[in-house]
């Protein structure tokens, strides 16, 4: 996440916003859960229109 949206976005980010793809959840919170990293990563790429290339 960082690289995509650098460090402090990042931060707030994974903080702050609710993706439904998470079930209502924050990336720290899915992570939290025990939710693997890379269906949090690919929800957050699905929220942002992150670029194949770069998920």
């Amino acid at each position: 996440m960082e690289r995509r949206f650098g460090s402090a976005y990042a931060e707030s980010l994974a903080r702050d916003h609710v993706f439904a793809d998470l079930g209502g959840r924050t990336v720290r919170e899915a992570l939290a859960e025990g939710e693997d990293a890379k269906r949090v990563w690919l929800a957050v790429c699905e929220a942002f229109a992150v670029p194949a290339r770069e998920r």
